[in-house]
């Protein structure tokens, strides 16, 4: 451990164990002043760059150790000898247990200190990415890649705490807030980059290396570049032991029933039913204890405020259209049949993308622009989705390049506005209320993202069976355009089949795929194009709300000026 750690940690106890002096009872007590934080000091240029640099390295290592994942599941498939349904469980793992952990680890670094947060829990996450790299089953896989969900939670938070550790004040909530997140922005496209190489390397163990280098990486900053940590107080209580299991079992069950519903089908399996009413129950459950606890973990009532609803509403809605970048456009490559390498200069592109909006956001951002922020995302995305909502069987990650960087740029600018100015909010309502933003913002990310992803899927495999018997009802040998094009598909097998019925059996089992792909690619277009209704009816909602603030705002002026 460095001089400064040791010196920070032997501060930190020394805090903790200073007691008051005793007040004489005949002279007049006064409330003791609040001591005045140390002035800032600015950094030197290259320690600044070490700390910018160790920020962006710990939100990719938490981001790129789940994306690297699901952007390769039909290789884990393989490997794994399993069905699309039960390696479809990899990622349902690790979102069953990330929330509630890091809700857990939260309250661990505000009782126990960041240094001994960040140790442990670097220590712990390498030792489960090193455990992954011998889970030669799907079951153990599973084990750990839930455990992985808990152990990762650390890695957001520290790569906040380090890039906020070398700005002055006033860029705190700019910079800070901005390029705090952009390594976690940064790693679902370049996750697509990165893999097709990975697995050239070591196919499924180059995945995993990545993530074990990533992590051994992370360790030695943790270890060698100390940071300043924020007074402890206590944080739990006895009341916790009762809401952290129901958090857990709520949270957990409800990101299951939305990760796997789409693959086992929501009616046809029963557990999925039991599950969803278990983590209902589980919810209801926490929330009535919530509402009896002298300090409760969660305040519910202010959550329930209406300034709050519309804050939460309007961040799910937002996190459900943005999904149409890794669910609508990445699926429709998909059903186009192109894989990862095909598309590592669409995702080169939105990652650069991604970096420049993160940069010109620092620029602007303020709390009072966070409406007009938000106006430009949701304008940018419509604008992506209509275009996108034009595609057909033919179209390739070219035609993409436009509309996908508009996406990756209103995701860019979208989150950082949202964070700024709930945090405000939380601040201004007192430190014990940063807890319950918190909770708010990682249920409208997480189980945001999980409800889209969920949504659209489903959206799009009910609409492909419509445009599939649409499609079937026109095909019918007795037309001669379709006799046509089954013989012309058999003639390419007319090297090795030799039977003529045989020849037209096989090229009408490729008119019925062909058949299947257009019905998939007017599904998606579908999504799209309702992805764009979605966001000009919520740009509609965004104008309303911001032209009767200004009404509300402008009532008390002008009753001042008649006075």
């Amino acid at each position: 451990m460095s001089e400064r750690s040791a010196e920070f940690t032997e501060r930190e106890d020394e805090a903790l164990e200073v007691q008051p002096a005793p007040v004489a009872e005949s002279e007049p007590t006064e409330a003791p002043a609040r001591p005045s934080p140390p002035p800032f000091v600015p950094f030197p240029a290259w320690k600044a760059a070490i700390y910018a640099l160790s920020s962006v390295l710990l939100g990719l290592t938490q981001g790129l150790g789940l994306n690297l994942i699901t952007a390769n599941l039909t290789n884990l498939q393989a490997y794994f000898g399993a069905t699309q349904q039960e390696v479809s469980w990899l990622p349902a793992a690790y979102f069953a247990t990330n929330m509630t952990g890091t809700l857990l680890m939260f309250k661990i670094r505000n009782q126990f200190g960041m240094r001994r947060f960040a140790e442990i829990g670097i220590i712990v996450y390498v030792g489960l990415v090193v455990a992954h790299m011998f889970s030669n089953d799907l079951r153990s896989a599973l084990v750990v890649r839930a455990m992985m969900g808990v152990a990762a939670a650390p890695l957001s938070t520290l790569a906040f705490f380090y890039m906020l550790e070398w700005l002055p004040p006033a860029k705190k909530m700019s910079i800070g807030i901005c390029f705090g997140m952009v390594g976690s922005s940064l790693a679902l496209p370049l996750a697509r980059v990165m893999s097709p190489s990975l697995m050239q390397i070591g196919e499924w163990h180059g995945l995993y290396l990545m993530e074990v280098g990533l992590a051994l990486v992370a360790l030695a900053v943790i270890f060698l570049v100390p940071i300043t940590h924020p007074p402890r107080q206590k944080s739990f209580d006895k009341d916790d032991l009762i809401s952290f299991p129901l958090l857990a079992m709520g949270f957990g069950s409800i990101a299951i029933v939305l990760s796997m519903g789409r693959s086992y089908w929501w009616f046809e399996a029963p557990w999925l039913g039991v599950l969803a009413a278990i983590g209902i129950a589980s919810l209801v459950l926490l929330a009535l204890v919530e509402l009896h606890r002298k300090q409760p973990m969660i305040d519910l009532r202010w959550l329930l405020t209406p300034d709050m609803l519309t804050f939460t509403g309007a961040l799910i809605a937002v996190r459900i259209l943005l999904s149409e970048q890794s669910v609508g456009a990445v699926g429709l490559f998909t059903v186009l049949g192109l894989g990862n390498d095909q598309l590592v200069p669409l995702f080169a592109i939105i990652s650069v993308v991604t970096f420049i909006a993160t940069y010109w956001l620092t620029t602007v951002i303020k709390p009072q622009r966070t409406p007009y922020l938000h106006l430009l995302a949701l304008t940018m995305v419509a604008i992506a989705a209509w275009m996108d909502g034009h595609s057909s069987v033919t179209s390739r990650p070219e035609q993409f390049f436009v509309s996908q960087a508009l996406m990756g740029f209103a995701a860019a600018i979208f989150l950082p506005p949202a964070m700024l100015h709930g945090f405000s909010r939380a601040m201004a309502k007192g430190p014990q209320y940063i807890l319950s933003f918190l909770t708010v913002f990682l249920t409208t990310q997480t189980l945001g993202g999980l409800l889209g992803s969920a949504a659209m899927t489903t959206f799009v495999a009910v609409r492909e069976q419509f445009h599939s018997n649409v499609i079937a009802q026109g095909v019918t040998l007795l037309d001669p355009l379709v006799a046509q094009r089954v013989q012309a598909y058999g003639g390419a097998y007319s090297k090795v089949l030799t039977d003529p019925a045989l020849r037209d059996a096989k090229g009408l089992a490729l008119l019925g795929q062909s058949a299947t792909q257009q019905a998939n690619v007017l599904a998606y277009n579908d999504l799209f194009m309702t992805i764009f209704a979605a966001t000009i009816a919520t740009i509609a909602v965004l104008l309303i709300h911001m032209l009767h603030g200004a009404l509300k705002n402008r009532a008390p002026q002008a009753q001042a000026s008649a006075a």
